[in-house]
């Protein structure tokens, strides 16, 4: 779960010195041999993993400064490290001018990398957590701007731009914390309502004294302490977007007066002489059974029928596991940029203790966790002794951070040496020796990882034939994964000496 960083140099060797160099600072790193298959890797599937782009100037099918000409129109905000041996300043300056946004010189040192690519994606992250809360201000937040990329939440996501593009009255149900708030953000921020207001009432909070002021306004002088008139929610959300959360806790009495507002398209404020028209889009949000609470003659059935249009159901995060891992990367991107932490993701040994977790919580709660998790680390991936509580519940030891091999380039930078993202533990939780068939299916997970699905690169290093690895895939319950058109390269020697200057 560590940030990928993606190498592109036509020089064979210079990519694997980069790539080793990179690696051993526990970051995922992935090869393009030219600026034609970086393109095609950063416009696939894969496109959305890529942190930080390391970009050779000089290569003989498509230049650096034509790569960053075709890069910045689709994707304006992906940083872009430039490394090239042409060290002069126009150089320098041409680049930045194409869209770089840093140039370093060959022979560059690991260190001085290492460190040009985390201040990027602390750079990067800062920059699109401030674009999601500007879109988010604007009231123009879309679904692409969520995260989410299981089955389960796809067909959330495909719910919600339907209903985004009617005024059909919605009902999103869910637990709490599962993001029922963000899913109406972003089904008004597809619609032709984007821009425009987006209040929420939360109708469980409320002064029960002050519920029929709040909702619908009055005029001044119609109670006791109304020194001025006072526009409702309704009036509020005026040409925009009424978010209803926690519908099931309104009293009935009101749930009358909500009715007929939204039969009506009026509301009748507080010692007015006539009602308001107002054109407002509803959607409501419950934790609760609404029919349940219908049938024990809690909740109106009319209200029920009229607020329950267009059910969509936000799964619990226990539900949709897939999305544990990107959910938490974002969150870790996020709190360490704002924490000033240099933590770019997680051991693996921390990245399935989160996945065994239920979080009853949901996304709040990992979301938390995760804030935790970033202030109390020392280092830079995140262990498992950073999730005290977590550990705790799983009945997982969790005193110590996991040990790695000494990290040379790391004691220089004074950070904490992090564990590789394909280390493989041998001990179980207790100390004992684990199965050899759970230590065989890590291992060939690791292996798809490490060769980027490669599965002829996989099956050769690991000496078994293709056939042999494909029926281990299905023996294990693991996926198959797609191939792609990055080229297996033969090893080249890690090294600590700076990466030399080629051609």
């Amino acid at each position: 779960m560590a940030q990928t960083v993606l190498i592109v140099d036509d020089d064979p060797v210079q990519r694997r010195l980069l790539e080793a160099s990179i690696g051993r600072s526990g970051m995922t790193v992935i090869t393009a041999p030219g600026g034609g298959p970086a393109l095609e890797l950063i416009d696939g599937p894969r496109g959305d993993s890529i942190a930080v782009v390391l970009l050779d100037l000089i290569m003989p099918d498509m230049g650096g400064l034509e790569v960053l000409a075709k890069l910045r129109p689709n994707h304006p905000d992906l940083p872009v490290i430039v490394l090239t041996a042409k060290g002069g300043i126009d150089s320098a300056v041409e680049a930045m001018r194409a869209g770089a946004n840093d140039f370093l010189v060959k022979p560059a040192s690991p260190e001085r990398i290492a460190v040009s690519i985390r201040n990027q994606m602390k750079i990067g992250t800062l920059a699109g957590e401030v674009t999601r809360l500007k879109k988010k201000t604007e009231n123009r937040l879309s679904f692409t701007d969520l995260v989410g990329s299981s089955s389960a939440m796809r067909q959330v996501f495909r719910l919600g731009e339907r209903a985004a593009q009617s005024t059909i009255p919605i009902l999103i149900e869910g637990e709490s914390g599962t993001g029922k708030e963000l899913i109406a953000r972003a089904i008004q921020g597809s619609s032709d309502r984007a821009g425009k207001p987006f209040v929420t009432v939360n109708c469980g909070a409320i002064p029960e004294n002050l519920i029929e002021s709040i909702l619908f306004g009055h005029e001044k002088g119609s109670f006791t302490g109304a020194s001025e008139r006072h526009l409702g929610k309704f009036q509020e959300a005026d040409g925009g977007t009424l978010f209803l959360d926690e519908i099931g806790e309104l009293r009935l009495d009101m749930q009358v007066k909500m009715l007929r507002a939204l039969q009506e398209n009026e509301v009748d404020p507080v010692g007015a002489k006539r009602p308001v028209k107002v054109d407002v889009r509803i959607i409501s949000a419950t934790n609760r059974d609404l029919s349940e609470l219908t049938g024990e003659g809690r909740f109106r059935e009319d209200l029920y029928y009229r607020l329950n249009v267009f059910p969509i159901l936000v799964p619990p995060l226990r539900d949709r596991a897939g999305d544990v891992p990107a959910l938490a990367q974002h969150f870790i991107g996020r709190f360490a940029a704002e924490e000033h932490k240099a933590v770019s993701g997680m051991t693996p040994e921390a990245a399935r203790l989160i996945e065994r977790y239920d979080w009853p919580g949901n996304v709040r709660q990992l979301e938390n966790t995760i804030f935790r998790a970033v202030v109390l680390c020392d280092g830079t991936m995140l262990d498992v002794c950073d999730f005290p509580q977590i550990a705790g519940a799983l009945g997982v030891a969790s005193a110590t951070r996991s040990t790695a091999p000494e990290n040379t380039d790391g004691a220089r930078m004074g950070i904490a040496a992090p564990i590789s993202p394909y280390a493989l533990s041998t001990t179980d939780a207790a100390g004992h020796m684990r199965k050899f068939e759970d230590m065989e299916r890590d291992i060939i997970r690791l292996a798809i990882a490490r060769y980027d699905g490669h599965m002829s690169e996989v099956a050769r290093r690991l000496a078994i034939g293709r056939s042999t690895l494909y029926r281990k895939l299905k023996e294990y319950g693991l996926e198959e994964p797609e191939e792609t058109p990055v080229t297996a390269e033969p090893d080249a020697p890690e090294s600590d000496e700076p990466i030399k200057a080629a051609g």
